[in-house]
């Protein structure tokens, strides 16, 4: 079952990113159920009784007519959650992690920050034994996977002002970026700041790469990456 979802409207600020629950999924390479229910939350029945589960977190940017939309800032959150997921760790475990690192880092969204670079697994044992839940402490047979996750997702994440300031999406490359501050967070040619979609919908009308570098005045080269990281994100 699902309900929930009514965040409080407001205006929406400049420099944050955008995206929509299918455009995030599609960048995660997880899908939209996933992210509705981890940020807009969920209800589901057991026997006659109707239990309903909160989000993980209220998105930086309102909701509207009870439709997600969200930030850059919530975006990279996400990918950790998935992250996480993938490495074997319940969303019990990640709530409980979440809860104690907004506390310990003081933000809202702690996953993206420095802090949680240099201290997210210690961050991810004090969780657990602050709460002493079995299922929580279980957590020190995850540590490995904990820390390789965190080592892995920061290679191509930038970082400014103690927070995630861009995201590096093609193996860490230079050349494709996401970065909230230009073309609303979608992804883009790093110099050039064409959206890596035109270059690729470009090269297949075109048919030619090189073609489209010089219509784009972009390099070749960067042309060719727009289009591997196009193809990768529709073979997820």
């Amino acid at each position: 079952m699902n309900a929930p979802i009514i965040h409080r409207p407001g205006a929406i600020p400049l420099g944050v990113g955008y995206y929509t629950v299918p455009e995030a999924a599609r960048l995660l390479k997880t899908s939209a159920i996933n992210i509705r229910r981890w940020l807009g939350g969920y209800t589901y029945r057991e026997g006659d009784k109707v239990h309903a589960v909160a989000p993980l977190w209220t998105p930086l940017l309102p909701a509207f007519d009870n439709h997600l939309e969200l930030s850059f800032r919530d975006l990279i959150e996400l990918r950790f959650v998935n992250e996480f997921i993938k490495a074997g760790l319940g969303l019990k475990t990640i709530r409980h992690c979440l809860d104690y690192a907004r506390k310990c880092v003081n933000d809202s969204h702690p996953f993206s920050t420095r802090r949680f670079r240099t201290d997210g697994r210690t961050i991810f044992l004090e969780s657990a034994h602050k709460t002493g839940e079995p299922d929580l402490l279980d957590l020190k047979r995850h540590q490995y996977a904990i820390k390789q996750v965190i080592e892995r997702s920061f290679k191509d994440l930038d970082i400014a002002d103690d927070a995630v300031s861009r995201w590096r999406p093609l193996n860490g490359k230079a050349s494709v970026v996401i970065d909230p501050t230009r073309a609303f967070g979608q992804p883009i040619a790093s110099k050039s700041g064409v959206p890596t979609v035109a270059l690729s919908e470009a090269v297949e009308a075109e048919g030619s790469i090189d073609h489209v570098a010089m219509l784009f005045t972009t390099p070749a080269s960067v042309v060719r990456d727009a289009v591997r990281f196009e193809k990768q994100l529709l073979a997820a």
